[in-house]
């Protein structure tokens, strides 16, 4: 009996040795590589979009360059929107997506999330005119929509009878739509109708939410240990301070940011 617990434990010892070191994961590729590939989206105020020098800013963008920085590394932007957001991870593409992205069951299939950096709730959009006081008001209106979004099934789900106008980039192109009254409303999150209502006379926002989503920090699955860093970044945004003060300058001052849980 001596005899062969003493040849299983050198055959393991064996097969430990030939497996060699664990296989680095995507925190020591990046470092490795000396660069960052974060995918954000580009597609409205103040969650991203491109100032007049065409340098991508927003909130989203402040995030991934915050996230860089903890890393080490420079960041190599791509500006990603709707079903490209997830498809462009899964193909290695990216690296990382914080791109307003909700996190969701059916997305939470294809990759992972870290804990909300960013909370937002789904809002329509109207024009002063359209007579749209509510949902059902929506019923054989044109409303606009990002492809492949949660406000596209949203609406599928809760009126059918909407005439849904596609768009990849809600800004400009969904709000290029709004501002020629080409389309009577839109739905998007509320942290980019609430800024674009406060700056367009022609346009308001209807009462109420309709989610309250979580928006998390996407990578590809297959890196618990990456996911859980990343949960750890999101923690000290939020405990730092720097997750109110990022959300204010965006806002404005008199914001009240959403409440995030710093527990990871």
């Amino acid at each position: 009996m001596k005899s062969l617990v003493k040849k299983t434990i050198v055959a393991l010892a064996a097969c430990a040795a030939l497996a060699g070191p664990a296989a680095a994961g995507m925190l020591d590729d990046i470092i490795e590589r000396g660069k960052v590939r974060i995918g954000v989206s580009l597609g409205g105020e103040p969650i991203g979009f491109r100032d007049d020098k065409n340098n991508p800013v927003g909130y989203d963008v402040d995030v991934a360059t915050l996230l860089a920085e903890k890393i080490g590394v420079p960041v190599e932007f791509t500006d990603v929107s709707g079903d490209a957001r997830v498809s462009m991870l899964v193909s290695g593409q990216l690296d990382i997506v914080v791109a307003n992205t909700s996190a969701t069951l059916p997305r939470a299939k294809a990759v992972s999330f870290s804990i909300p950096y960013n909370r937002a709730g789904l809002r329509v959009i109207a024009q002063t005119d359209a007579g749209i006081k509510t949902l059902a008001d929506l019923d054989g209106k044109r409303v606009v929509v990002g492809r492949g979004t949660t406000g596209e099934a949203f609406l599928k789900r809760e009126v059918p009878g909407a005439e849904l106008v596609y768009t990849d980039t809600f800004s400009p192109d969904g709000v290029l739509l709004l501002r020629q009254k080409r389309v009577d409303a839109g739905i998007e999150d509320s942290s980019m109708l609430d800024y674009l209502a406060a700056k367009e006379e022609g346009l308001v926002t209807v009462p109420g939410l309709y989610s309250n989503d979580p928006i998390g920090i996407a990578v590809a699955k297959g890196d618990p240990d990456f996911v859980r860093w990343l949960d750890m970044f999101v923690s000290d945004y939020i405990q730092s301070g720097a997750y109110e003060a990022n959300y204010k300058k965006w806002w404005g001052e008199d914001a009240n940011p959403p409440e995030l849980n710093p527990l990871w």
